[in-house]
């Protein structure tokens, strides 16, 4: 007999095994009936789909693409709907031309720096890459009851919000509904520029207020090809480690996408004994250094390790604060795994881990 497992229930399972040793339930089937309960009621869809990024980011949720579907008219006025462009491909975009400069002062520069740090859309970007979405950003000024973006239409640009209070209509049943208020905080339009869809909300001015836009061209060559650039440099780190050598690609490609990236100079402390752990890392690039405290208070080394190694692990499978301190000898690029994507997305891992832990004790021996 053959049977076929379906897509996303290793991964279902393995989450749900994680939380389980998490929480240490004492009615396993009743935690299970809550824990699967709120599993379902997350993957329901919003009541209202927005193509925008708002201020929490628990409230951003997938569209409805039905709630959109173009009505029938037999008015010769209808308005048209747009078609959307062929979706973007960055693995095949090999287009390397000149970032785009809009001049700024420094206090605009300042300004929009603390806006653009706080978007989730950009928090993966590195340094340099997040000061070309600063460069390609333009200024626009707008008026009172004046339409930023129209529900229907082709998205153009990406839109940060300066100043100003705007309101997100939809359209329901021919009748524009308030759904949402930016108050001098959050960005909008980047959804349509990803996903080639039209735009699934009008946004309008309900002050004065200034607006950083970025164009089609410029947020996909900043944006997307970096995060695919990303992606891809972080699953051949991670393809290197032996202990991930079992994830499948799927399993690489969220991990990878979690990673966070860390940059230390020469005698920076990148873990201290005694704290207590919030993750774990994978060396990029450069040597590290691994030292521990002896009971007279002797701070001795006990290993070095380099590119495609990790650390940090054991603190986290045990609970326990670090057990060693790590610093970095000269430039050291870091991938960072977060202490709850570490439980969520190692499920596979975590029992090799443990097995493995010995390494640590061979760090001591040498």
């Amino acid at each position: 007999m053959n049977l076929e497992i379906p897509d996303g229930l290793g991964d279902l399972l393995r989450d749900f095994t994680v939380a389980v040793l998490k929480e240490r339930p004492g009615d396993l089937y009743d935690f299970a009936v809550d824990y699967f309960t709120k599993v379902r009621d997350v993957r329901k869809p919003k009541d209202v789909p927005m193509y925008i990024i708002v201020e929490d980011d628990d409230e951003a949720g997938e569209p409805d693409r039905m709630a959109f579907k173009p009505k029938a008219s037999s008015g010769r006025y209808a308005r048209r709907q747009s078609v959307s462009a062929e979706r973007y491909n960055p693995e095949e975009d090999e287009d390397e031309d000149d970032n785009i400069i809009y001049p700024k002062t420094d206090e605009q520069r300042e300004r929009l720096t603390k806006t653009v740090s706080g978007i989730l859309l950009f928090r993966s970007l590195e340094p340099e890459q997040t000061a070309q979405v600063i460069d390609a950003m333009f200024e626009r000024k707008v008026m009172p009851g004046e339409t930023v973006i129209h529900q229907g239409d082709d998205g153009d640009n990406f839109y940060v919000i300066d100043s100003g209070v705007f309101d997100v209509l939809v359209d329901v049943k021919g009748e524009e509904q308030p759904v949402h208020t930016f108050d001098n905080r959050g960005s909008f339009g980047e959804l349509a520029l990803m996903y080639n869809m039209p735009r699934s909300a009008t946004v309008r001015s309900a002050t004065d207020g200034t607006l950083w836009a970025m164009d089609r061209n410029s947020f996909r060559r900043i944006v997307l090809k970096s995060a695919f650039k990303k992606r891809k440099k972080y699953e051949d780190l991670l393809e290197s480690v032996t202990i991930l050598q079992n994830l499948d690609r799927y399993e690489r490609m969220t991990l990878a996408d979690a990673l966070q990236g860390r940059v230390y100079q020469d005698g920076d402390a990148i873990i201290k004994q005694g704290d207590d752990p919030d993750g774990v890392y994978f060396v990029e690039e450069g040597h590290i250094r691994i030292t521990m405290f002896s009971q007279d208070g002797t701070e001795t080394d006990i290993g070095t390790r380099t590119t495609s190694t990790y650390f940090g692990e054991l603190a986290l499978i045990e609970n326990k604060p670090r057990t060693a301190s790590v610093y970095a000898v000269g430039r050291v690029k870091a991938a960072f795994l977060e202490r709850e994507c570490f439980e969520r997305l190692l499920g596979p891992c975590l029992e090799i881990m443990k097995r493995n832990s010995q390494l640590y004790t061979m760090y001591v021996s040498n």
